[in-house]
């Protein structure tokens, strides 16, 4: 059977509904840092074996295919653009395009892993915190499966991702405040209720689910690319590609890890400061980039840990770099994404100089751009 792997202590727990930390290392948080004794799925053999066989990224989730939403999720398009590449230089630079997710955003994948684990538990409402992306996905993957969904949402978060939320008919609650209130707020509505917490990291199946992109990339390209690029605000998503490579290489399908860059806004670097010296201190966060705007990035210290282990990096780019990566995604490869989606283009285009024009890059892309066209028009004012 699956179990929960504490990523601190590494004690293993039955994968229970309402069990979302470890008990031990949890009880070392403080108030304003990153979440201690964050949990990891970890597949049996079985499942390895089953995934060897047939190469389906569901088959290393733990849950069964059949309590899934109808709604398909996944296998996104990798490919290959050619305008990009010699725009760029790079002959082998794939963009990962997780734009046509159902609700646009990669968040997709991490709603159809808490949406079907769920219903397989028997637990009728699902809650959560989000800036929005992650509201609009949980909404929508809950619709399908006939949930209920209730979301707390900052007062700041881009209206068309609040009119997605409410479309799908999900119970907003827009919050005095920023994310952070809203996170508290959602975490103890869920343990008044007795729904099932979706809130980032502190749901291990969160990042679990998060992991199906990086299978993904493996399998389309046939092996292992050599560096990966991702946007990174509290850092589950990162958690999850290197969860996904890591699954790839405990199968015996690859015997290296990528290297994987992680992209930060200037004004939202918690996860870049805890990767160079090894402590948090909150700051609160500014930038444009709303979806990866995070005073506290929740899963900060394990994020950090795998640049480490992993000898990744983390790279902090500006609002106008983001900004004009988005115009250049755009006009190059057709792809709109919105601007924490584009960071990930605006930290290759910072580093490029430092890697090989003939190794492979793949550059994740979260987030549509129809989420933020107030973003998009600020863009198309100054780089357009």
């Amino acid at each position: 059977m699956p179990e929960y792997i504490c990523s601190e202590c590494g004690k293993r727990y039955p994968i229970e509904p309402f069990l979302y930390l470890c008990p031990e290392c949890s009880k070392k948080q403080k108030e304003n840092e990153p979440l201690h004794g964050v949990l990891l799925v970890s597949p049996d053999q079985e499942q390895f074996e089953r995934f060897r066989k047939v190469g389906d990224p569901l088959s290393l989730l733990p849950v069964e295919r059949e309590h899934f939403p109808d709604i398909p999720v996944g296998n996104t398009p990798l490919f290959h653009s050619k305008n990009l590449s010699e725009y760029t230089g790079f002959k082998n630079l794939y963009i990962k395009n997780d734009t046509l997710n159902p609700t646009g955003s990669l968040k997709d994948r991490a709603s159809y892993l808490v949406s079907g684990f769920a219903r397989k538990m028997g637990i009728e409402e699902i809650v959560l915190a989000s800036t929005g992306n992650a509201a609009s996905s949980m909404a929508g993957i809950g619709a399908s499966a006939g949930q209920k969904i209730t979301i707390f949402v900052p007062e700041d978060a881009p209206e068309a991702k609040l009119v997605q939320c409410r479309q799908y008919g999900a119970d907003v609650k827009v919050v005095p405040g920023d994310y952070d209130r809203a996170y508290s707020l959602a975490l103890e509505y869920a343990d008044k209720q007795r729904a099932l917490s979706r809130n980032t990291a502190h749901n291990p199946l969160t990042i679990d689910g998060k992991k199906t992109v990086s299978i993904e990339i493996f399998l389309q390209m046939g092996r292992m690319p050599e560096n990966v690029f991702v946007p990174v605000g509290d850092g589950v998503i990162i958690a999850g590609v290197y969860r996904g490579f890591e699954d790839v290489v405990n199968a015996g399908l690859s015997s290296r890890m990528p290297k994987i860059f992680g992209v930060q806004a200037e004004g939202s670097d918690g996860i870049c400061r805890i990767y160079e010296t090894g402590s948090f201190e909150y700051r609160k966060p500014s930038t444009i980039a709303d979806s990866i705007s995070v005073g506290i990035p929740r899963n900060g210290y394990l994020a950090a840990g795998f640049l480490k282990k992993y000898k990744g990096e983390c790279i902090r780019v500006s609002d106008d770099e983001i900004l004009k990566a988005q115009i250049i995604l755009s006009q190059k490869t057709g792809v709109f994404a919105e601007p924490s989606a584009a960071a990930s283009l605006a930290g290759f285009l910072k580093v490029k100089e430092r890697i090989s024009g003939n190794e492979s890059v793949v550059l994740l892309i979260t987030g549509s751009g129809l989420k933020d066209i107030k973003s998009a028009k600020r863009a198309l004012e100054r780089f357009g």
